[in-house]
């Protein structure tokens, strides 16, 4: 028992790193796949090419191999990254193609109807957006936010191939030095937990919060 919790700085250090590169790259990400999909509404279809391209290629293969690419192929046309920032980078690439098609989808619940009456009753663009089209689409949104978001937190575990100090490169040195597995891998699997049940708390708060917004006062 006392080896166990003895682990508990180095783990506590590596929460820390693994919070970082999984925050900004979820934050990065969504704000991405939000501006992807507001271009796609926004211009013509025939436009939408590249978007479709974007989601199909990234969506289609590894993050593993995205983050070889930005970590050691960048370098060669003169972009250098830490191994921090090139995940927080191909990170958020990759998972703003999700995020993208969450949002599509989210943009697709919504009653053609609303948009017909909004236009019929003169209400601008920008309000009908602001009022009508953005609170129905991110209450649909949230729980696919939600686990999008909690995928980003486990796929952050492909860093410790580029050596970045997060849960699972830390558990890796610990075995390394101690050759003992359930101990190292046992706390992992609760920093893991531990992580994805506060986001999942997070996301039922902020989906309760704006389903009370939206009821009529």
């Amino acid at each position: 028992m006392n080896s166990f919790l003895a682990l508990i700085p180095r783990f506590a250090d590596a929460i820390v790193v693994t919070l970082e590169v999984s925050v900004l790259a979820a934050v990065v990400g969504a704000s991405g796949g939000f501006m992807l999909n507001a271009l796609r509404l926004t211009f013509p279809k025939w436009l939408s090419a590249p978007y479709r391209v974007y989601v199909w290629l990234v969506r289609g293969t590894p993050y593993l191999s995205q983050l070889v690419i930005v970590y050691f192929g960048l370098p060669v046309i003169g972009i250098t990254m830490t191994a921090v920032q090139a995940t927080i980078v191909s990170l958020a690439i990759y998972s703003a193609a999700y995020f993208a098609e969450i949002f599509r989808a989210g943009w697709a619940s919504i009653p053609r109807g609303h948009m017909e009456a909004a236009r019929a009753f003169g209400i601008s663009r920008w309000s009908a957006f602001r009022s009508i089209e953005l609170p129905q689409a991110v209450a649909f949104a949230v729980p696919l936010l939600a686990n999008q978001t909690i995928l980003v937190i486990k796929e952050s575990a492909v860093a410790s191939i580029i050596t970045v100090p997060e849960l699972t490169m830390t558990a890796s040195d610990i075995v390394s030095s101690t050759y003992t597995y359930i101990g190292p891998y046992a706390m992992l699997i609760i920093c893991y937990w531990l992580l994805t049940q506060c986001v999942a708390v997070a996301f039922k708060w902020a989906s309760a919060f704006i389903a009370l917004s939206r009821k009529p006062s």
